[in-house]
């Protein structure tokens, strides 16, 4: 009896990291270009992503799906990552332009926020809560990244150069940890936060064996969401960096994630597919 009852517990705990949750499509496939990415919620659950219909857009989806044209970017521009300062302050990275857009959501204001051709190409942003912000900056040609903070006052700072292809970009909760991805080489590293703002101890926080990493969130309990590009999957850090579930998506190469504002709902952009999916949480 030892052997089928090992052979069931074996079964059970590789099951475990599987997510019963189904993925739906919450916009129609095709809706948006292979350059869908960046998504980002505002305080109504409104969700943008970047490349609505055709490159240098921003589009705008209701919660109940309904989607259209929040705005184009200048000419040349096209945009990657996308967070929000406040209620009204949406951020853009423009990685053709290397530029740092600030958008005014009430009254469409626009206006460079940052700049700097030293950059590769400013990729995914993340946020502290006391309105830092973080891009992520790859190289694709030699699989190496850069990592900035940025602000209106210094623009862009380099905090660390010769990094693999970073990606992914997050802050805890509380502000005190910055988690940092490299896609090529799956590592996701994380260092502490200081008051002004500067990074320190990096440490590694999860590696993974395959595929490639790509946008990543934080819930509001710190856990990592985690795109898992070319697996079709997000996976669940816990704020220790144990794997503590899978979420199957319908397409293979998820390239960024947000929540609804309560948390109940993940929105996950889909480069294969060109759309969004959802899931229940």
């Amino acid at each position: 009896m030892i052997r089928p009852l090992l052979m069931t517990l074996i079964a059970v705990l590789a099951f475990s990291c599987q997510s019963s949750v189904q993925s739906t499509d919450f916009t129609p496939p095709g809706s948006f270009t292979n350059g869908v990415e960046g998504p980002a919620t505002d305080q109504q659950g409104n969700i943008y992503a970047v490349n609505f219909k055709k490159q240098g857009t921003i589009g705008k989806i209701t919660p109940d799906g309904e989607s259209s044209i929040f705005l184009s970017l200048p000419e040349g521009s096209i945009g990657n990552g996308i967070r929000f300062g406040d209620s009204s302050q949406m951020f853009i990275a423009d990685y053709t332009q290397h530029i740092i857009w600030e958008v005014d959501i009430t009254n469409m204001d626009m206006a460079i926020f940052a700049h700097d051709s030293t950059a590769n190409q400013p990729n995914d942003l993340a946020i502290s809560p006391n309105r830092v912000l973080y891009a992520s900056d790859p190289n694709w040609a030699d699989s190496t990244g850069k990592l900035w903070k940025i602000s209106l006052a210094n623009g862009f700072e380099l905090l660390e150069e010769q990094m693999g292809t970073t990606n992914g970009i997050e802050v805890s909760p509380n502000g005190q940890k910055l988690y940092v991805n490299e896609s090529i080489q799956r590592n996701i590293w994380m260092y502490d936060i200081a008051d002004d703002g500067s990074v320190s101890n990096k440490q590694l926080f999860h590696a993974f064996e395959d595929f490639g990493l790509d946008g990543m969130r934080c819930d509001k309990d710190g856990n990592i969401y985690v795109c898992r590009y070319g697996k079709g999957v997000v996976a669940v850090l816990s704020p220790q960096g144990e794997l503590i579930k899978e979420l199957k998506l319908i397409g293979e190469k998820p390239t960024n994630i947000t929540f609804s504002p309560d948390y109940s709902m993940a929105y996950i952009t889909m480069q294969d597919r060109g759309c969004l999916e959802r899931v229940k949480l």
